[in-house]
């Protein structure tokens, strides 16, 4: 991971809170309400991230890029340094390609931009690439043209938006919580087998992707409107919409807990 962490937990009393909940066998939402508490103030960065602004900027850019006769010519206008016929998985590469380049100042790497970084990368090899006719293999840059053109409807747009929140929602929650599942991995402790913490891992994803719902339509109308409103999406406008949604988020998940609770 970066330079910058998200946060020293281990040392908060929040923190404390959170390996008391796994020891005592709390469920994936009380564990993801006491973490995404007390990383709250790590999460909030995000919009002052640039690792997480340009993921995000990135994810707007490509189903825009798609609309354009030139569709190479555009990729390469958002910085992606791209072949004539690249492939998805080339774009895959370039667009982290170009994540690196803007944090080329490693005091601007940080935990969080990393996450977001690759949550942006699996968003697009597996989100997008399970969409493309063919999939990922026999695929001509034509197809995967096709494939992010579909996702410049408001709806498509959405699910796109949808799937990288969820998984870097995810990641973040993951990050915290590996740091004290191991000490509770064993014979008589919460997971008696590696299987069973993978297992818990699954539901936190799938936690995840069900919170990500609330930023849903919101990313899909956003981009429609302000790329609409504005001839294009800058940075500082994507990190204006990273501040609203990862607050929407952020309340999510505590709401999730609490009427799990119920």
């Amino acid at each position: 991971m970066g330079h910058t962490r998200l946060g020293d937990l281990p040392r908060t009393r929040k923190w404390a809170q959170v390996v008391a909940l796994i020891g005592g066998g709390a469920g994936v939402a009380q564990l993801a309400n006491a973490t995404i508490t007390a990383a709250e103030h790590g999460m909030n960065f995000a919009a002052k991230d640039s690792g997480v602004v340009e993921a995000i900027w990135l994810l707007m850019q490509l189903p825009l890029a798609a609309k354009s006769r030139d569709f190479v010519g555009a990729l390469r206008g958002t910085g992606l340094a791209v072949s004539d016929s690249p492939t998805l998985m080339e774009i895959v590469g370039a667009a982290s390609d170009a994540i690196d380049a803007r944090l080329s100042n490693n005091k601007r790497r940080t935990d969080l931009g990393e996450i977001a970084q690759m949550a942006a990368s699996e968003t697009l090899s597996r989100y997008v690439g399970s969409r493309i006719e063919g999939g990922l293999f026999g695929q001509s840059t034509a197809d995967v043209q096709r494939t992010f053109a579909s996702l410049a409807t408001v709806k498509q747009c959405a699910l796109l938006g949808k799937h990288f929140f969820a998984r870097m929602t995810s990641r973040c929650l993951s990050y915290y919580l590996s740091r004290a599942m191991a000490y509770h991995t064993g014979e008589r402790q919460r997971f008696a087998t590696l299987a069973q913490q993978a297992e818990f891992g699954r539901a936190l994803e799938t936690h995840c992707h069900q919170a990500a719902v609330i930023v849903e339509r919101f990313f899909g109308e956003w981009v429609s409107k302000t790329n609409w409103e504005r001839s294009g999406i800058s940075r500082h406008d994507a990190a204006r919409f990273a501040h609203v949604a990862m607050g929407k988020l952020v309340a999510e998940l505590k709401a999730g807990a609490r009427s799990d609770a119920q």
